[in-house]
């Protein structure tokens, strides 16, 4: 068996809950794996997202990361068996940081893929309700197939918002149209979506997974530190000041331009060929 072969293999085993696999060109794919139950959260998925989200952002083999679901369903939230709603509340008698935690794994969740310095993509393959949609919006670029629809959904089991959907929404498409996607907790097709700004790209059904797999070559084929700093100036973008984030962009594109991908993309012009990049 092939050292790639044995890592991806020893890399999936680590999980539970979640399929890992990364492709030569860096595309890092995590899979929620319980197709049974439509990818819904219980308590070991949960704990397990952040842990491969912040593997993928120190691992330089990743390059970006795909998040999708196993089987029909991207996410479809938390699992509300009686067994997980117990279970999830004896963690808050574990310790006494479990019973001070404010976040919990709604919050890691979404923290977890802002502050992952890789390109994260969802795959909205089916789908995306409640917490599954609130992670769809914490990731940076949102691609969904054509035959699915995602759901704020909290309002149909007598919930308010949770897993960043409050924050990432608004931001997203505006807070008149995310309160009524709040309030009404109705299905959004794939052309809405799109349409709307609250996916990038609708995709046809078919082959989906093939299409986001080009996609995200795509992505992967850029300069990896440049990928990363413009990430961390658009996740802060919309919270800071224009003199704050004009610094921090000449800060950002002076890092650039002592890299040898800049220097490489430079060669590359005048050769009349595309750049390799090499992260350095």
């Amino acid at each position: 068996m092939r050292t790639q072969d044995l890592l991806r293999k020893r890399m999936s085993n680590q999980y539970e809950h979640l399929l890992i696999d990364t492709t030569p060109e860096g595309v890092r794919t995590i899979t929620l794996n319980r197709p049974e139950k439509m990818n819904a959260v219980n308590v070991k998925l949960a704990d397990e997202l952040p842990v491969a989200v912040e593997e993928a952002s120190r691992d330089d083999a990743a390059r970006v990361v795909v998040i999708t679901g196993a089987g029909r369903g991207f996410c479809a939230g938390l699992e509300l068996s009686l067994e997980n709603i117990q279970a999830s509340r004896a963690r808050k008698n574990d310790s006494r940081h479990a019973a001070l935690d404010d976040l919990n794994w709604v919050g890691r969740w979404a923290l977890a893929l802002t502050g992952c310095d890789k390109p994260v993509i969802a795959a909205i393959n089916g789908p995306a309700v409640g917490a599954g949609c609130g992670l769809a919006l914490a990731a940076d670029i949102r691609l969904m197939s054509d035959a699915t629809v995602v759901s704020t959904g909290y309002m149909r089991m007598g919930l308010c918002p949770d897993a960043g959907v409050s924050y990432f929404l608004p931001r997203l498409i505006g807070l008149a149209r995310a309160t009524e996607l709040i309030m009404s907790a109705r299905d959004v097709k794939a052309d809405e979506a799109e349409r709307i700004g609250l996916v990038s790209l609708a995709l046809p059904a078919e082959n989906f997974a093939e299409r986001v797999a080009e996609y995200a070559k795509q992505i992967a084929s850029g300069p990896p530190i440049g990928l990363t700093l413009a990430k961390r100036l658009l996740v802060n973008s919309l919270d800071t000041d224009m003199l704050t984030q004009l610094r921090r962009e000449l800060n950002s594109i002076y890092q650039c331009l002592t890299t040898e991908d800049a220097a490489e993309a430079m060669r590359a012009f005048a050769e009349k060929r595309r750049p390799v990049f090499k992260g350095r």
